[in-house]
Parts: structure tokens; C-alpha cells; sequence
């Protein structure tokens, strides 16, 4: 996977690549998909949401230019398996989920890895999380119609955001980067989501 998929698609991340090489993605599938859980390509997980494809999960990642520091807030914890390639890196991870039975499986799934720097918490992810602001990174596991303005705020002076752009069906991943009070957004390759659900994404 980390040979073909991802350095052979060009991501050069040492870190992000190590994390990828240590997280084993098949302790996030249900059974009966563990068989393609290291193929390319994203995996149902219930609720009507996935494990996103190994690639994008490495290139959203590596957007994020993690050095080992940096506080995270992940949007759309999922299974856990982007959670734990952030808490591989970065040196706390806040993950937000809005289906309570996901959150709860993640939470299993990263305590028995012994991961101890990443929380996993239920709420509506599209306004982020301002009792934990400011984040030195957010990655948005979901598509959004436009760039949350309360995600924005809540990145840190020279922070970076990572989250897909887009309408339903066709999205770009996007990297935001904070300068002050100024925004530098630059779009990226083409991906596929899930929608973002709630007050700042797409209604329910």
C-alpha cells in the first residue's frame, strides 16, 4: 500500500508515510471487508459513512505539513483510522463524529491500539470545536459547500486546514492557511467525499 499507492503517487512526507506504515487500516474495516482493507479505494463503515481511500487519507495529512507538535482537530472521526495517522504524528488529536454509535467504536479501536493522545467526542463537527481552540491543524473528513468560517477562526496564526470543497458527487480537496486575519486558500486534486452534516455544512 505505502510502496504503491501512496509513494508512487507522490507523497514524500517521512512522517506521514511512517504513520501509514505503523497504523494497521485493517483493525478499522468491519470483518467482512478486511480482505480489500488495504486496497485503494474508500470502505463502508455503517451510518452511511466510509474509511476514505489510503492515498487521500496520506494527502490530507501531508497537507497539514504536521512536524510533531501541533494540537489537531479532525471533523468526521469515522472508524478512527485517520484519527490514528494524526495521533501517530501530531501531539493531540480532537476528533468530532456526529453518529454516537461510530464514536463510540472508534474510541475502542484507538484505547486498544494504546493510543492515549487522541478524544473522540459527539457533536456537530461543522462549527468545530471553540472550547479547544485555537488548533494548529483541522482536517475535514467530509465535503463541504464552502470553507466553515467558524473552522477558519479557529485555526492558530500560521495554522493549516485540510477539507474537500465541493457539491455532491465531485469535490476538491482545499488547503487553507492562516495569516492573521488573512485566509490563503489553494484547490487542489479531485476527490470524493462524504457529505459534512450540520449547521455549517449540508442539512441532514
Amino acid at each position: 500500500m505505502v510502496v504503491e499507492q501512496l509513494e508512487g503517487r507522490g507523497i514524500r512526507d517521512a512522517r506521514v508515510l511512517d504513520a501509514m506504515r505503523r497504523v494497521p487500516r485493517d483493525a478499522f474495516v468491519p470483518p467482512a471487508d478486511r480482505s480489500r482493507a488495504y486496497a485503494d479505494q474508500a470502505l463502508p463503515i455503517g451510518e452511511g459513512q466510509t474509511i476514505s481511500q489510503p492515498y487521500m487519507v496520506a494527502a490530507m495529512t501531508e497537507a497539514l505539513a504536521l512536524t510533531g507538535v501541533e494540537r489537531v482537530l479532525e471533523i468526521g472521526t469515522g472508524s478512527g483510522y485517520q484519527t490514528a495517522i494524526l495521533a501517530e504524528i501530531a501531539r493531540e488529536v480532537t476528533s468530532i463524529e456526529r453518529h454516537a454509535s461510530l464514536a463510540e467504536g472508534a474510541r475502542a479501536r484507538l484505547a486498544a491500539l494504546g493510543y492515549q493522545n487522541a478524544q473522540v467526542l459527539v457533536r456537530d463537527g461543522s462549527t468545530g470545536y471553540p472550547p479547544g481552540a485555537p488548533f494548529d491543524a483541522i482536517l475535514v473528513a467530509a465535503a463541504a459547500p464552502r470553507v466553515p468560517d467558524p473552522l477558519k477562526l479557529q485555526l492558530a496564526d500560521g495554522g493549516r486546514l485540510a477539507i474537500p470543497i465541493g457539491p455532491y458527487g465531485q469535490q476538491e480537496l482545499t488547503v487553507v492557511r492562516r495569516h492573521g486575519d488573512s485566509f490563503l486558500e489553494i484547490r487542489r486534486e479531485p476527490c470524493v467525499f462524504v457529505p459534512l452534516v450540520g449547521q455549517e455544512g449540508w442539512p441532514a
